[in-house]
């Protein structure tokens, strides 16, 4: 579990990464291959959670849904509690 209050920086697992990414890839598959890990950004407070991509993001309602499906499926999987 993350300590959320001194706010040290997360270490993505990369095996939490690959399994969030197709969980994620699931729901949508159209972004399977597009993904490249989710990440968590610091900020003054709390992290700004994303996923990278490989190119440019694809636009649109599903492509951010596919990054929340991600977000969410890494948080459970590492048992990020915010």
């Amino acid at each position: 579990m993350v300590n959320m209050v001194n706010m040290e920086p997360i270490e993505i697992d990369p095996e939490l990464n690959r399994r969030a990414l197709a969980e994620a890839a699931q729901q949508y598959p159209e972004f399977a291959g597009q993904a490249l890990r989710v990440i968590a950004r610091p900020l003054l407070r709390g992290f700004a959670w994303q996923v990278e991509w490989k190119g440019a993001p694809p636009e649109g309602q599903p492509a951010w849904e596919f990054q929340n499906a991600a977000i969410r499926a890494y948080k459970r999987l590492a048992k990020i509690i915010e």
